[in-house]
């Protein structure tokens, strides 16, 4: 019995000794990465809110994703034009200057991406979005003639059926029709998706077409038809009288058909797109790698750094953007946009990691959108006084985007 007892205090003993020592090595470790390397020196000298020890700020991040959001977007506009926040050991500097972007996204020094990306390549392999180096380099080469103008062409008369499919279901169903954006658009732009990547449409599959829809839709929030989740936001529905003109005024002279010539010649509907795109970009934060040491500001960022990348709040800063929280598609008239700051509206990414779909995108949603405002009055359910909106893969809301569509 003795000599249990010895046994077990020997074995508490050590688990109390290993825990200590383990103890005093996190700590060290912390304090080293903090105050004695000089990559933390550096860092520390950036602005931003005091964390807590070892966890630096994460445990303020605990919550629901709207809470995560809001509490970001505040520290940014607190901080600005910087702020860093610790992960642990790991610091992460929050950038949404225009002239910081350009540093970064013009120098490929900085194009690699952070380890929050590899948690995708399970699901996608090292495809464009997330591979690096000469891999990149190669994939990109083969993927940009497929956004050449003439390919462009052929992908428009897919996205122009798929647009009237859309409407034509409005139809089916009869009457006046609220719809649920988000799920209702996301059907649609799928599967138009499926049919000009890979030359077959989900209609033709039945229930396993459903079932490879819902697949899809976990990782296609990074895909470029989330884009659409913001399109018929309800502060510019009440400007689709000026849209319906322009579309009539562009069927008369394009002899009534309906093509991609068409859809390029609706430049105000173009500027409303590029307007919900600067309120709502989907993808709303990017990071990069610092590659090298960097001068922002009035900080300097060491080598090996991440850097996130504050895309929604460049768009909605009033030292680049007048009256930011007002929809203003007028902005972006050719004789404005001369004044724009080019690193200000970027919705797409920059630099030489850009999105190549982006002409694509503007496409498929103007392909969507005429067949419907040819059809439907619309009509918000949901104001924007009443939007909320949470973190997620993509800008997302946290609540309903319905919509009345009443036939003409």
């Amino acid at each position: 019995m003795e000599k249990d007892n010895r046994c077990r205090n020997r074995a508490t003993m050590v688990f109390l000794y290993t825990i200590t020592v383990l103890f005093i090595l996190i700590v060290g470790y912390h304090y080293y990465i903090h105050y004695g390397s000089r990559n933390g020196r550096l860092i520390n000298l950036i602005p931003g809110p005091s964390g807590y020890p070892i966890f630096g700020n994460l445990l303020q991040f605990i919550g629901p994703r709207e809470k995560q959001w809001k509490l970001l977007i505040s520290l940014i506009d607190q901080y600005y034009p910087i702020v860093k926040l610790w992960g642990f050991s790991i610091p992460f500097v929050f950038i949404r200057h225009p002239d910081d972007l350009q540093t970064i996204l013009h120098n490929t020094a900085h194009s690699r991406k952070n380890f929050f990306y590899d948690v995708l390549r399970p699901w996608m392999g090292n495809n464009i979005l997330i591979s690096e180096g000469a891999k990149w380099r190669s994939i990109r080469k083969i993927i940009t003639p497929t956004f050449y103008n003439k390919i462009l062409e052929q992908y428009a008369e897919i996205l122009i059926t798929e647009g009237e499919n859309m409407t034509t279901s409005l139809k089916n169903t009869g009457g006046t029709v609220v719809k649920d954006l988000e799920s209702f658009v996301s059907e649609h732009t799928l599967n138009a998706i499926c049919e000009t990547s890979m030359g077959i449409s989900l209609r033709d599959f039945g229930e396993s077409g459903q079932k490879y829809r819902k697949a899809v839709n976990r990782i296609g929030e990074l895909f470029i038809y989330r884009l659409v989740r913001m399109w018929l936001h309800n502060d510019w529905i009440f400007l689709q009288d000026r849209v319906r003109k322009e579309v009539e005024t562009a069927f008369k002279e394009n002899r009534h058909q309906f093509n991609k010539e068409l859809l390029d010649n609706l430049k105000y509907l173009h500027r409303c797109i590029q307007e919900t795109l600067r309120l709502y970009p989907s993808v709303f934060l990017i990071s990069r790698v610092a590659g090298e040491d960097v001068k922002l500001q009035s900080y300097l960022v060491p080598a090996g750094t991440t850097l996130v990348l504050n895309i929604y709040g460049v768009h909605r800063d009033p030292n680049f953007w007048p009256n930011p929280e007002i929809f203003d598609p007028d902005r972006f008239l050719p004789e404005r946009k001369r004044n724009h700051h080019c690193y200000s509206h970027i919705p797409f990414s920059a630099g030489s990691r850009n999105c190549l779909g982006q002409q694509y995108a503007y496409l498929q949603i103007k392909a969507l959108i005429v067949p419907l405002i040819q059809s439907y009055y619309l009509e918000p359910i949901d104001y924007l006084k009443n939007l909320r909106l949470q973190a997620d893969l993509v800008l997302r809301p946290a609540c309903p985007l319905r919509v009345k569509f009443v036939p003409i």
